[in-house]
């Protein structure tokens, strides 16, 4: 019944928006041309493209899947891609809630309840999925964070070969997923240097051939957009009317930054929270979409680093960072807003106290901070045995050992 109303919900907004949707689809669509142009055409495009466009900040990835809607006429391309990129926003929620019940295999977790939380978290998820979307089409952002949360499934069930390829799929399809790439430190240990071969080869293997075709591929790099006011960026102080050269190194060491404490606080499903939040906090733009990396963030966090029936992370940020885009008439405290929500999740997320999985009513354990729990709280109620076949609820029938941790737990 939750993907029966979340599908429901997922289409709502859809005919809602589609009729006026397709604001960036533009870009996706030039991309998606001037890629499989190789020798032909004005040799723009092909190895050349981002030496020769370096406005087109989307990955390889993104442009070589664009170009699959080019044989439509152009309205019916931009149709049938938003509307495959609606349903990933689907997979995604479903993604979330499997890995969550695998994540929790063994503790005793009340599957009804694991499922209400992926409902309700998914509700305030959707809106925001349709506006990158749908309304902007960004196919960039919409692979990145789908490759993510499959990563994030791979991460789960512990396969380190899938974990680093999802992770190297999704920086191919958008440079700004990187920050996001802690969650390979969340593997056990002897697993990193076989998902680290495996991310490193698949991006080598992306994006090598554009810089050796053309050495000006970097300059695609230097590409600045405007400072705007509303910006957090403006609030830290940077009064610079363009993206600093700085910035987007500092994106990046940020948000790696941040991920790699989560993951050493036993904490890596708040990664991609974090990587995000880093981007909400120095990127000079304020488009609406780069909410939809916030809110997969909560989403996770939610389903899988909390236990509450309540994901209301997930809906602070829904209200906060989008809602104030329509409250809040004046730019300067839109971007206090911005900058405010990042500070605040993030040291709640990084350094509020939380209850160990498997430690219910006892202190201390053999566990301590290195072990990758995520908090078990109490109001979970009796567990229940799964209805649909996913694994995770505790059902002492099913193999598992009770406060078992899955592989990523390791």
């Amino acid at each position: 019944m939750h993907l029966v109303l979340l599908t429901a919900w997922t289409v709502l907004w859809f005919a809602v928006v589609e009729p006026h949707g397709g604001f960036s689809w533009h870009y996706l669509r030039t991309g998606g041309e001037l890629i499989y142009q190789a020798g032909a055409g004005d040799g723009t495009g092909g190895l050349n493209l981002y030496a020769h466009h370096p406005e087109l900040q989307m990955g390889p990835l993104s442009f070589l899947t664009a170009g699959l809607f080019n044989p439509f006429p152009e309205a019916t391309g931009q149709f049938l891609a938003a509307a495959l990129m609606s349903l990933l926003g689907l997979v995604i929620v479903v993604l979330a809630g499997r890995s969550a019940a695998y994540h929790f295999l063994g503790t005793g977790t009340n599957h009804q309840r694991l499922r209400q939380r992926v409902l309700i978290a998914g509700l305030a998820f959707i809106p925001m999925w349709i506006e990158v979307a749908v309304r902007f089409g960004h196919l960039d952002d919409v692979l990145a964070l789908f490759f993510t949360c499959l990563a994030v499934r791979a991460l789960t069930l512990g396969n380190a070969a899938l974990t680093g390829a999802f992770m190297a799929l999704a920086m191919d399809s958008k440079p700004t997923a990187l920050a996001f790439l802690p969650l390979l430190l969340a593997l056990p240990r002897d697993k990193w240097l076989k998902a680290g071969l495996w991310c490193a080869g698949l991006v080598a293997v992306a994006w090598l051939p554009f810089f050796l075709g053309d050495p000006q591929t970097v300059s695609a790099a230097k590409f600045a957009i405007p400072n705007h006011p509303a910006s957090a960026l403006r609030w830290l102080g940077v009064a610079d009317p363009e993206t600093p050269g700085w910035d987007r190194p500092a994106q990046a060491a940020l948000g790696l930054a941040l991920g790699s404490f989560a993951v050493w606080r036993g904490r890596w499903p708040a990664v991609v929270l974090l990587g995000a939040n880093a981007r909400i906090a120095l990127d000079p733009s304020v488009y609406t979409y780069y909410t939809a990396s916030v809110l997969l963030g909560t989403l996770l966090w939610d389903v899988i680093g909390q236990r509450r029936l309540v994901p209301w992370w997930s809906w602070l940020a829904l209200l906060v960072l989008y809602g104030s885009v329509f409250a809040v008439p004046d730019d300067s405290a839109r971007g206090l807003i911005r900058l405010a929500f990042v500070a605040v999740s993030t040291a709640i997320v990084l350094c509020a106290p939380v209850r160990e999985r498997g430690q219910r009513g006892r202190r201390g354990g053999r566990g301590g901070r290195g072990r990758r729990r995520p908090p078990a709280h109490t109001d979970e109620g009796p567990a229940t045995s799964p209805e649909d076949g996913s694994p995770g609820a505790g059902n002492p029938e099913d193999g598992a050992t009770p406060w078992a941790e899955p592989p990523a737990a390791r």
